[in-house]
């Protein structure tokens, strides 16, 4: 009988002290989340544009996100790190790989130049690059990945950047601005009346060598949305010689006496 009440004990003690392994664990991975957003405060974004393609497109071959804008635009660091990296990539193009001390490592690709060496220690926000279009590249924007641990050529340690950043979707307006963990807005120019948009006789914009989407609003006082809508657009590749119409927006009238802005 006394045997049986010692295994009896002894089994109770092994399940409260499995129980209180498990309550454990539950508590740290519920304090996971509250270290994911903190980490995600930590993480600027690299360039200003516009989300032209996110993670895990064309068949879960797209391992990063892509951000268009304007040829020559800077891009930055997204955290402090060492460039490990730096290199002209017949795929890549132009670009800056940085290992930072948190175990990531970003890229950034189709630069139009690379401002950063191999051995460089740079801090975050600081301009590594400019956007370009080199590489294996359809139009001016900047290819950026974020790995878990070290790169390699099978991205296998690819994440998602919604970790560090939030929510993201094609479309969205983004400022190489510290990141709250939510898309920060970039403030589009207000519909004033430039020289060209004043001159305009068709409402037509002919797509030169170099133009963007972003270019071409900013030159028009429109946001990128209205010229894809106007044009029926459902991505922001444009090509030399295409036609854009503008004349879904017409510009207020001058008040008298006012200015052409060139």
């Amino acid at each position: 009988m006394k045997d049986y009440i010692l295994r009896f004990l002894i089994a109770g003690v092994m399940a409260v002290c499995i129980f209180l392994l498990f309550l454990g664990g539950r508590q740290a991975n519920a304090e996971g989340p509250a270290t994911d957003k903190r980490e995600q405060m930590l993480w600027t974004w690299p360039a200003e544009g516009v989300i032209s393609d996110t993670f895990g497109t064309r068949s879960g071959r797209h391992k990063g996100i892509d951000i268009a804008g304007s040829r020559g635009s800077a891009v930055k660091a997204a955290l402090e790190g060492k460039v490990i990296k730096s290199y002209l990539s017949s795929t890549y193009g132009n670009a800056v790989l940085i290992e930072h001390p948190n175990g990531y490592v970003t890229v950034y690709a189709h630069l139009d130049k690379r401002l950063a060496d191999e051995g460089d220690e740079v801090r975050k926000g600081e301009k590594i690059g400019t956007m370009g279009n080199t590489g294996y590249s359809t139009g001016v924007h900047l290819h950026f990945e974020i790995h878990q641990s070290q790169w390699t050529y099978q991205k296998e340690n690819a994440i998602n950047p919604v970790a560090m950043f939030g929510s993201m979707k094609e479309g969205d307006f983004i400022a190489a601005a510290h990141n709250s963990g939510e898309p920060a807005e970039v403030n589009q120019p207000a519909k004033t009346m430039t020289a060209a948009a004043a001159n305009k006789e068709n409402s037509v914009h002919f797509v030169k060598k170099g133009d963007t989407l972003w270019d071409i609003a900013i030159l028009y006082g429109m946001e990128v949305s209205e010229l894809m809508d106007t044009n029926g657009l459902d991505t922001i590749t444009i090509f030399p010689g295409q036609e854009l119409q503008l004349d879904k927006w017409e510009p207020e009238p001058f008040p008298k006496g006012s200015a052409v802005l060139n």
